[in-house]
């Protein structure tokens, strides 16, 4: 079968000639080392013999998965005001992600003890509470990996194209519905 003299695409190109679009990633690469460095906090976290040790270790990777979310919505102050004031990252992040205000909220609760226990005052943090703050840094890095790596990099169309649609092999992953699951993607990365 020969093929047509002329190209019947608007622009005169055929296909072999369409260069694919490069998309960013969906996170930048320093959102991407803070969450890198939050999983080698939380690994030296779980190594730490001491209940001080691990607490301040599992808190300060939940600041640096927190500075990933802030990294990639964050924005810059627009009264001098706010600009003056030094504000935590748990205080600013349920302004630039409502989705994960209590968890800023869980947190910020227990950022003294943070302190506390990188001075080294005896029994600033037990076992238990370490372990718990533990688990809960761990969930935390979880989610907000989820939610900064799966957001697309660029909006959607609105008419997906014909490989792109539900069905076909071509198509991506959907994310779960919101109802579908509490920790999925779809409820938190919705707000954003």
């Amino acid at each position: 079968m020969r093929r047509p003299a002329h190209d019947s695409s608007p622009s005169g190109a055929s296909a072999s000639d369409v260069h694919p679009v490069l998309r960013r990633s969906a996170a930048p690469p320093a959102a991407l080392d803070l969450l890198a460095q939050a999983q080698h906090g939380l690994d030296e976290a779980a190594a730490s013999e001491t209940p001080n040790e691990r607490y301040a270790a599992a808190h300060l990777a939940a600041l640096r998965t927190a500075a990933a979310v802030l990294a990639v919505r964050g924005r810059p102050e627009t009264s001098a005001r706010r600009r003056r004031a030094i504000r935590s990252a748990w205080e600013v992040l349920p302004e630039v992600a409502p989705e994960l205000a209590e968890w800023s909220a869980l947190f910020a609760a227990g950022a003294d003890r943070r302190a506390r226990a990188e001075a080294g005052i005896a029994g600033a943090a037990d076992r238990r509470q370490a372990d718990e703050l533990l688990r809960s840094a761990e969930v935390f890095l979880r989610l907000v990996e989820r939610m900064l790596v799966a957001q697309p990099a660029l909006p959607r169309p609105l008419a997906a194209p014909a490989d792109e649609r539900p069905g076909s092999e071509a198509s991506p992953s959907r994310a779960p519905s919101p109802g579908a699951d509490p920790w999925s993607i779809g409820r938190w990365s919705r707000a954003g």
